[in-house]
């Protein structure tokens, strides 16, 4: 039986699969929306309905690639797009450096072989540089409420101020991306689709 969030996911697959590679012989899926929301999550089911159909599929969580708590932008999507996207375009593996959170420093470095399907998940996925490579823009969301909660369930109480300087910084990289706007499916924190 399938489940909303299923539907969801499955959706997400159909229509990449659907779509011609932008990204060399890579579809490339952003999956984007403020800390807490359920990207992550998201990404995991993609990444199982994709497989259940045979199709290689990896997945780039952008919590490795942030330089810490400040790191929405600067060096982030440079990084990426030279470490992970310019070498899939090429048909080549990419590799990124980890992301030490423990340490406050980049660590080992993680391998991204040639998928048929790359997701790259987390806030600022779904940047307008994305546009020409990524077949598809998700925007997943959740109360704000409810998301600094998941947080502090994650990273502990100590990190308060931290995830409320980092909910301003995504508010001003969301309004200045239109980043809900452009997305091209809109799901809510249980992977629903949604207006």
């Amino acid at each position: 039986m399938t489940t909303p969030s299923d539907e969801g996911a499955l959706t997400i697959v159909e229509r990449a699969l659907a779509a011609s590679p932008r990204l060399g012989p890579v579809r490339l899926v952003c999956v984007d929306g403020p800390a807490g929301s359920g990207k992550t999550t998201t990404a995991a089911r993609v990444v199982g309905a994709a497989t259940a159909r045979g199709v290689m599929t990896r997945v780039v969580h952008l919590d490795d690639l942030y330089e810490g708590w400040s790191g929405l932008e600067g060096s982030l999507w440079p990084r990426l797009s030279a470490q992970v996207l310019e070498p899939l375009r090429r048909g080549l593996p990419g590799r990124f450096q980890r992301y030490d959170w423990h340490a406050g420093a980049f660590a080992d470095w993680v391998e991204v072989p040639v998928p048929a399907l790359l997701v790259v998940e987390g806030c600022g996925a779904a940047r307008r540089a994305c546009d020409p490579v990524a077949v598809l823009r998700v925007w997943v969301e959740a109360d704000a409420a409810l998301r600094l909660e998941r947080g502090l369930a994650r990273d502990g109480e100590h990190a308060r101020e931290q995830w409320l300087r980092w909910m301003d910084d995504e508010h001003v990289h969301f309004t200045r991306e239109r980043t809900r706007e452009r997305a091209d499916i809109r799901l809510d924190e249980f992977g629903r689709m949604t207006p």
